[in-house]
């Protein structure tokens, strides 16, 4: 698909790519990352449904922005159709049509790149879908497919609770997501009650110590 979708882009800018140079961003080199932050940021919303982000925003150098985007309508049209063509391949889903553009970013250098995305429903307003956990006001989301808490330094997410194991629970990111105790001292509570492994669901309250989240799956 990447080859493909380069040799299009190559064709359509008068071979203007042809010419390769390592040290600077490439269009296949966007298209891969897109490709990247759809995998990174899938949400299993339901068992027939996986919603990724189709709202793309690539910053490149000050270099690469200008030689980038003296074809920004032809190669933004060509990313988000890549886009649309690896969703319908892996079996996503979105939630409006798919946007991408171009931004320059002062602090990368020539050949650096980032993106940054976001659900957004086709009535306009941001959606995101990650699975997550709230504490204090706290958004914490639930990415990979096991998510450790605790008060040790080696856990995905730490708290700061005297109340709490070095390695005290860890959240099963699945459909539906599992919370698992670890052997804790004081105990892993879901809804008030102690439990050593139970499914959660939309709005459960864990409380590890003295700490309380709150586990969202809706945005």
């Amino acid at each position: 698909m990447l080859d493909k979708f380069e040799q299009r882009v190559d064709k359509m800018v008068n071979g203007a790519f042809a010419k390769a140079f390592k040290s600077e961003v490439q269009p296949v080199e966007i298209a891969a990352a897109l490709q990247k932050e759809m995998d990174e940021r899938a949400a299993v919303v339901s068992r027939a449904r996986t919603v990724v982000p189709n709202d793309f925003t690539v910053f490149l150098s000050a270099d690469d922005y200008e030689r980038l985007s003296v074809y920004s309508d032809t190669l933004t049209a060509e990313l988000a159709g890549i886009a649309r063509e690896y969703a319908t391949e892996q079996r996503y889903s979105f939630l409006g049509p798919v946007s991408v553009e171009l931004r320059e970013e002062a602090e990368l250098t020539t050949g650096l790149l980032k993106v940054r995305s976001q659900a957004q429903a086709t009535d306009g307003r941001s959606a995101e879908y990650r699975p997550h956990l709230l504490a204090a006001g706290q958004q914490i989301p639930l990415t990979g497919s096991v998510v450790r808490l605790g008060r040790g330094n080696d856990v995905d997410v730490r708290l700061e609770d005297p109340g709490v194991s070095r390695h005290h629970a860890e959240v099963i990111v699945g459909q539906p997501p599992v919370l698992q105790d670890l052997g804790s001292t004081n105990g892993t509570f879901l809804n008030g009650n102690r439990v050593t492994r139970s499914e959660l669901a939309e709005g459960d309250v864990v409380r590890l110590g003295s700490t309380e989240l709150v586990y969202r799956s809706d945005g």
